[in-house]
């Protein structure tokens, strides 16, 4: 059983079943070079400080990958070094995700679990609601330079 601070003065049961291990979105990713596009399961990651996409799916799906000048060191929660080593390619994918799109570059990684995950960057940029019981999300706080905002059905 685990419990929670409700407004300060209160405490209430938050049961574990209650409790979303992940939240993944369904986006779609465009590469610039075909326009041709990949349906992707993306986890949405508060903890990761960059947008990240998988070097092994990167091959598969045969996406351009493009030299990083300045190979960017990867560290773990804990602040040491990712034993995958440097970040050093990117891709430069379109994004789209419900009525949203916009052009990004995300880093190529090895070793990882999710073909692509989408950090911190992407999720204070675009300030989403996130239901972290179900899993919804709502882009009802997209930017204007995203393309085309979020309206209600």
């Amino acid at each position: 059983m685990l419990f929670r601070v409700v407004d300060n003065t209160s405490i209430c049961n938050l049961d574990n079943r209650d409790i979303l291990r992940e939240v993944i979105v369904k986006i779609e990713l465009e590469k610039i070079d075909m326009q041709e596009g990949i349906t992707v399961e993306a986890l949405l990651d508060s903890g990761a400080a960059e947008l990240v996409m998988s070097s092994e799916f990167a091959r598969r799906k045969k996406f351009k990958l493009k030299k990083i000048e300045r190979p960017i060191y990867m560290r773990n929660v804990d602040g040491t070094l990712n034993k995958e080593g440097l970040i050093e390619h990117t891709v430069e994918v379109n994004i789209y995700y419900q009525e949203h799109r916009e052009r990004m570059e995300i880093n190529v990684i090895g070793g990882q679990k999710w073909n692509v995950i989408l950090g911190m960057p992407w999720l204070v940029h675009h300030n989403s609601e996130i239901d972290w019981r179900t899993g919804e999300v709502k882009m009802t706080r997209c930017p204007e330079e995203c393309g085309r905002q979020w309206r209600p059905k």
